[in-house]
């Protein structure tokens, strides 16, 4: 499921090809057509993320509200004034994905082509399109609805607002069910998925199984601070890449990654990004310990069980 950081990439995405832009707005698909025809023909005015949810705000004051899901994503395309992404979310097999057009957008733009697939909404503008698949939610709402979902939500590390991170330890404090849950329940943190979730408890040297409430304050401080620091990375890079250049053997090829501005070059190769995710089996990259495996709450959950005790 995409995390947090591509929702993040995704309004900001949005924000730089539609915002201000009047849209046409349909649902090839079939599944959202009415949903689709409140907005359509309407000014797109922002574009916001919070946790795994984007919301795209219209000028008479509703709301296009999306959850990808573990199988939801966006194509864009357009002409020579269209940039970043060509796709963001997941695939079609197992993780994240973003995507960059071999060649750039195309250099005789006449409109969106011709809807492929199952296309549960499609915005249009002057310079581009977005087609969304395979969400779990895309819905239409008013601003009071979408305020009503994001209040069920936790604080968001990559908003991090003013009292953020003291909600965060408060509400660890007050939970004696696991870390390994608590960082999954979006009503505590919105935005953490299961890698980011393994490679947090990693690198805080965090007993997956220790109780929130035995968490002390600092600890949990200490916890916000990283996650707002790697879910950061993830945005500029595009990718989730948690290990430091001192752990990369080589400098990595970056295909289709980091805003498609030439950053590739310096991030890793994908096997050489993580600390404990999807490495069960595998020597700890810090003490040589197996990294182990098992599943938790219905997820795979990775940790070393030598540098992560209680």
């Amino acid at each position: 499921m995409p995390e947090g950081h591509s929702v993040h990439r995704l309004a900001r995405q949005f924000a730089d090809v539609f915002a201000g832009e009047r849209l046409a707005v349909s649902s090839p698909q079939g599944r959202f057509v009415h949903g689709a025809a409140l907005l359509d023909g309407h000014v797109l005015t922002g574009s916001v993320a919070h946790g795994k949810h984007l919301f795209l705000d219209f000028d008479h004051g509703l709301v296009l509200h999306v959850h990808l899901g573990l199988y939801g994503a966006w194509d864009f395309g357009g002409d020579a004034d269209f940039r970043g992404a060509s796709s963001i979310g997941a695939p079609r097999k197992v993780g994240e994905r973003e995507v960059y057009s071999d060649g750039g957008a195309d250099p005789v733009y006449a409109g969106p082509p011709a809807p492929v697939g199952a296309v549960r909404v499609r915005l249009a503008g002057t310079h581009g399109w977005a087609d969304l698949r395979g969400a779990t939610t895309c819905e239409t709402l008013t601003e009071t609805e979408a305020e009503a979902v994001t209040a069920r939500l936790g604080p968001d590390p990559l908003r991090n607002l003013p009292g953020d991170r003291e909600d965060f330890i408060a509400a660890l404090a007050k939970k004696r069910t696991p870390l390994a849950t608590l960082l999954m329940d979006q009503k505590v943190i919105a935005g953490v998925g299961n890698v980011y979730r393994a490679e947090l408890l990693f690198r805080q040297r965090l007993d997956p199984w220790l109780p929130g409430s035995a968490l002390p304050a600092e600890s949990a401080g200490l916890l916000w601070d990283d996650t707002v620091a790697m879910m950061s990375d993830g945005v500029r890079d595009g990718r989730i890449i948690t290990t430091p250049a001192s752990y990369w053997t080589g400098r990595g090829d970056g295909a289709g990654q980091g805003d498609g501005k030439g950053q590739g070059d310096r991030l890793p190769e994908p096997e050489e990004a993580h600390f404990v995710y999807r490495r069960q089996g595998l020597d700890c990259r810090d003490c040589g310990a197996a990294v182990a495996l098992t599943e938790h709450a219905a997820r795979k959950l990775y940790w070393c069980p030598a540098c992560q005790r209680a």
